[in-house]
């Protein structure tokens, strides 16, 4: 299915699907059903418990073969689950569904299993991306699979969703996420196993539509700033939809030309979650990737409260999955300069602090940094491969546990000497250095909290921060800006995460 194309028709299947609530397989059983999720060119996660689950009448016996394993069930409450266990890497082999009559899913691998979330950026297709026309030529490897959940929002969950695996090629290559297809390329090539990628993503989407409704009502802070405030934003759309239904109408009465853009419907808390997250649900995974953050960034209120919220959730697909802190590796937000806000102002400087900090609040997080690829005018940067690639440093070091760098430096500390600060970091990579000239970026404020661009230097693995008209300085900030022109990196070859020292803000 092509969603770019077909989404209207993907919202239609999945209501039907949901309105109906009879789960139908691709396979076509009447006896025991399974989710599409389950298809002939499918990965199944290694080393660890694999659900396969499914429905039918109750009372039958399931039984689930797979290489040496067989599991058997009963359906209960018209559905069933069986658990196969620490599977190897490899295949192709065929997994059996036996209920009476015989289901065989084909050309099933097992290996790694990344699920793939987010908005627009994450969505960017492979073909689109700066560098994609050789990867597209060469993108036929049977030792990737990838599968599309359809862009479909619901009030309640669903339990299935209209898509197939199928192997990498230079067809089903073109429209997957550039930034998921390049980290699951990078990955496989170094650890030689199969990988399947799910994606699921849509443009323009908040982080509250792909978490759980309960979760989010179980927070009282949740229920005004997230739930209520949609409440009145609905009312506002449906209003501006009347009116514009209005408008239009009158155009075309006094045949005038009438351009006036079709309001947005806002996001609905868990509307996402419901149709393209709680059918994936509990199929065993890696981890997950995930670039969003930019419909989060529209005030500094809406920025701040991503603090809070990204870190939910995290917590609520962690709990949700019941596969402990499994790794949760994110993209930071591009430099975009759609307007440029004074640094105390920026949104996007704030939200870029929030993702940072998920890293340090919760076990398992990787965050790339993308300062050096964002486009000025553009809030979708073509550049792909580098982002990706990033990710996929994260996956090997906290995912695989390779003893290598991933992350550019990472502010740790600070010291005050007369009139300078001096600025420590983690993740030095065998050292700091300035790209392309001296270093830049850096701003410096007294306790007034009135901050100015600094001089900056490198000092062995720190930098100190200065400027002649800071005589006592209290506070640094670094690339605090909706568009940062920053140029720290470590030897490693990786750019340096925005920060502030101070909190001047809140």
């Amino acid at each position: 299915m092509n969603r770019n194309f077909n989404r209207a028709a993907a919202l239609g299947a999945a209501l039907v699907l949901f309105v109906c609530s009879i789960p139908q397989a691709a396979q076509g059983d009447a006896e025991v059903r399974l989710p599409r999720l389950f298809s002939d060119n499918m990965v199944l996660q290694q080393g660890t418990t694999v659900p396969i689950w499914g429905w039918g009448q109750d009372g039958t016996t399931v039984t689930v073969k797979f290489r040496d394993q067989s599991v058997s069930t009963r359906v209960l409450g018209g559905k069933w689950i069986v658990r196969l266990r620490h599977l190897k890497p490899g295949g192709p082999d065929t997994l059996t569904i036996m209920a009476g009559t015989t289901l065989k899913i084909k050309n099933v691998l097992v290996g790694e299993v990344w699920l793939a979330g987010g908005q627009s950026n994450m969505e960017f297709p492979l073909s689109r991306a700066f560098e994609s026309s050789n990867d597209i030529a060469s993108a036929a490897n049977p030792m990737i699979r990838l599968i599309q959940v359809p862009h479909t929002r619901l009030n309640e969950p669903t339990n299935d969703i209209d898509a197939s695996w199928r192997e990498a090629t230079p067809e089903s290559a073109a429209g997957m996420s550039a930034v998921a297809y390049y980290c699951v390329r990078h990955l496989q090539a170094k650890l030689r196993v199969p990988f399947g990628l799910i994606e699921s993503d849509w443009g323009g989407t908040t982080a509250e539509a792909w978490m759980e409704d309960g979760f989010l009502r179980a927070n009282p802070e949740y229920q005004i700033g997230i739930i209520k405030a949609w409440s009145l934003e609905e009312a506002n759309y449906d209003r501006s939809l009347k009116e514009y239904q209005k408008e239009k109408q009158a155009a075309k009465e006094s045949n005038t030309a009438f351009n006036k853009p079709v309001p947005r419907r806002p996001w609905k808390p868990s509307e996402l979650y419901n149709g393209m997250i709680a059918p994936l649900l509990p199929f065993a995974m890696r981890g997950a990737l995930w670039y969003q953050g930019e419909s989060n960034a529209g005030s500094t209120e809406r920025a701040e409260q991503y603090h809070q919220l990204f870190p939910d959730l995290i917590r609520d697909w962690r709990a949700l999955w019941h596969e402990g802190d499994f790794p949760f590796l994110l993209v930071q937000l591009a430099p975009y300069k759609k307007i440029q806000h004074e640094p105390a102002e920026s949104a996007w400087a704030s939200l870029r602090e929030a993702q940072l900090q998920a890293t340090q609040k919760l076990p398992n997080v990787g965050l790339a940094v993308i300062t050096d690829v964002g486009n000025e005018n553009d809030i979708h940067p073509t550049h792909k491969k580098p982002v990706g690639e990033r990710l996929a440093l994260a996956a090997r070091a906290i995912a695989y546990h390779e003893p290598i760098e991933y992350s550019g430096p990472v502010y740790k500390r600070m010291k005050i000497e007369r009139n300078q600060i001096i600025l420590t970091f983690d993740h030095v990579g065998g050292g700091l250095e300035a790209r392309d000239g001296d270093l830049t970026g850096f701003a410096i404020a007294g306790a007034d909290g009135k901050f100015f661009r600094a001089l900056a230097d490198i000092k062995g693995n720190t930098v100190v921060v200065h400027s002649p008209l800071v005589e006592e300085p209290a506070a640094v900030r670094y690339g605090w800006a909706d568009y940062p022109v920053v140029n720290l990196w470590n030897k490693a070859g990786l750019p340096a995460a925005p920060f502030r020292t101070d909190d001047f803000a809140k």
